[in-house]
């Protein structure tokens, strides 16, 4: 029977509350107690819906962040789970519940980390901060965003953040995302005139005129990447068009795009390229532009190294620094000039049914924060 160590008992704790986004259960409340019975003094941060806080233990010195989400995506059908997604369990060693791996666990980890810390080194050097919201696995407008926008205006700094998603792929702190592309989508609607098949010459198919348009989009290569960063990419990820006859020219085709790009190009640079495509083939479109956020990057340096010897102490291994995979809060966070790091569980089980983690590996993971904590701000 796996022994029930605080890291477990928050996370079980955390679980059992059914924060779908962008719903919050009471999981921040839980957090803001602990932290101020440690020393934090708690600003809740609410936007809209949403609920947020920014947390800071210090007035002084470099401030080291942790960063996080409380909301869950929905469960899916409950009745294809192993344990009930908000009553998880641990079975043979292994935790399952809804946000065991995205990202309950991570947050207990910090919090057991950052309590053991405290309790070593109270008069510790520099400044220790929590940034939480409940509105990262939605729509992300009243979340760390807006958090980020009011810690700017009045000049708060946060020179380290560690982002508590998913990173790991094979064992805890195999990898950290020192950096992650940037994204933006475009909605394009090309249009055409509808008609009678059987009279084409008195129609324009928008289908045939997108065709070749579509083409060169997914065979343009865009940019060679860099050391940092893979290749640009271009995905088309919805086409529709026509009435659902068979027998007519539809009028219009709506499509949707997505590019994660590299820090080789930028939005504007993107856009003039793919709106060159659309113009160079003659078509009459409209387009609408989603962004997403830009690249960002954390390079080698005090943070990093940091986490390397923190995870090469407490696991044994050295991880691997990537940048690949999706968007996530950090983005937003990397606008304040912050060095930004993501570094939490294994990832394979994210969104699924089933969703778990090694429960051992959580307390490795609280063991490696506490580390990184001490190798930074240890007196």
């Amino acid at each position: 029977m796996t022994q029930l160590t605080p890291t477990l008992e928050l996370a079980l704790d955390l679980i059992s509350r059914p924060s779908v986004t962008p719903e919050d259960a009471g999981c921040q409340d839980l957090m803001i107690e602990r932290l101020e019975k440690i020393g934090f003094k708690i600003e809740r941060m609410p936007f809209g819906d949403v609920k947020n806080f920014y947390a800071k233990r210090g007035t002084q010195g470099p401030n080291l962040c942790f960063a996080g989400h409380t909301d869950v995506v929905p469960t899916g059908p409950e009745a294809e789970w192993k344990v009930s997604p908000f009553k998880p369990e641990i079975v043979d060693g292994i935790l399952y519940g809804r946000g065991a791996a995205d990202m309950k666990g991570s947050l207990a980890s910090m919090i057991i980390a950052v309590e053991n810390f405290v309790a070593e080194h109270p008069n510790h050097d520099g400044q220790i901060s929590f940034l939480i919201t409940s509105d990262e696995e939605g729509p992300f407008v009243d979340g760390t965003t807006r958090v980020v926008d009011a810690l700017i205006a009045r000049q708060e700094k946060v020179d380290w953040c560690i982002v508590g998603e998913p990173s790991s792929t094979k064992t805890v702190g195999d990898i950290i995302k020192n950096g992650r592309r940037g994204s933006f989508s475009g909605d394009v609607t090309i249009y055409g005139k509808q008609g009678h098949v059987a009279y084409p010459h008195l129609a324009i198919n928008p289908i045939h005129l997108a065709a070749p348009a579509l083409a060169e989009f997914a065979t343009t290569k865009w940019d060679d990447g860099n050391e940092f960063f893979p290749p640009t990419s271009f995905q088309v990820s919805n086409i529709h068009s026509g009435t659902g006859a068979t027998n007519v020219v539809p009028g219009a085709l709506k499509a949707q795009f997505n590019y994660r790009f590299s820090s080789e190009l930028t939005f504007d640079d993107l856009k003039e390229k793919a709106l060159g495509i659309l113009d160079k083939h003659n078509l009459k479109y409209d387009i609408e532009w989603t962004y997403n956020g830009l690249p960002f990057l954390t390079k080698p340096g005090e943070l990093v190294d940091a986490m390397v010897d923190a995870i090469q102490t407490t696991v044994n291994i050295t991880p691997e620094l990537s940048t690949s995979g999706g968007t996530s809060d950090g983005r937003f966070i990397a606008k304040m000039g912050t060095q930004v790091v993501e570094l939490g569980p294994i990832n394979a089980t994210i969104h699924q049914i089933n969703e778990c983690v090694e429960a051992e590996s959580l307390n490795q993971l609280s063991l490696i924060y506490q580390r990184i904590l001490t190798n930074l701000m240890a007196k």
